[in-house]
Formats: structure tokens, sequence, C-alpha cells
């Protein structure tokens, strides 16, 4: 088994597996307070403690629902370049990378969109 095969294949399952243990985290444990340092920081999600929360919450679970998804998905494609030279398998491996970085950050949207349709511009819930 090539050495640089399985180090592709373990780097390709970091985003994924981050994905599945911070969203796991977050959704179950956000940051206790409102803070610009880190955590889900938004406009609209920093309003309240109650709009944090919910944010982390609803974000988290996308992550880890994604994550779970994506690990099957970006191990799939280094399956065929197995036992192929090093430049193919980076290449396969690089692509994965940027194809993972999507799925990290589309979920901001419905986040935003549920915080909007959930709470008024103030952060009270609707």
């Amino acid at each position: 088994m090539s050495g640089f095969w399985i180090f592709m294949l373990l780097m390709d399952l970091l985003i994924p597996l981050l994905m599945v243990g911070l969203g796991k985290l977050i959704a179950k444990r956000p940051p206790k307070r409102i803070n610009g340092i880190y955590g889900y920081r938004t406009k609209r999600s920093m309003k309240t403690q109650e709009t944090w929360d919910f944010a982390h919450r609803y974000l988290g679970n996308l992550w880890f629902r994604l994550g779970l998804v994506l690990i099957p998905l970006s191990a799939l494609p280094l399956i065929f370049v197995y036992g192929k030279d090093i430049e193919q398998i980076g290449i396969v491996g690089a692509v994965v990378t940027l194809f993972e970085i999507v799925p990290m950050i589309v979920p901001v949207f419905p986040t935003e969109r549920a915080l909007k349709e959930n709470f008024d511009e103030y952060g009270k819930p609707l």
C-alpha cells in the first residue's frame, strides 16, 4: 500500500471528520457567550444569546450530517487512484479537498435563513 495514498486519504477525510466532530460539539455545547473570537459569528447570530445558541445548534447539526455524507464521498475518488503514481493521487486528493470546502461553507446560507425565519431584526423569537 502506498504511503502517499494513505496520507492523502487521511487528509481528505480530515474535513469531513472535523465537520462531524465540531458539528456535534457546537450543536450540543455552543460557546457559552457571544464573542468575536470563535464560534458562528454573523451579525444576525450575535444579536442575542438565544440567536447565538440557535445558530450553533442549527449549523452544528448541518455540519454533522453533511460530514457523515462526505466521509464516503471523499474516500471514493481515491479508490480509483489506488496504486497509481504520486502525481495522480495528489491531483485527485487536492480536487477532493477543494470540493469538500463547499459543503463546509454552504450551510451558512440555510443557517442565516433559519435565523431570519425564527427571529426578528432585534433577535427576539417570532
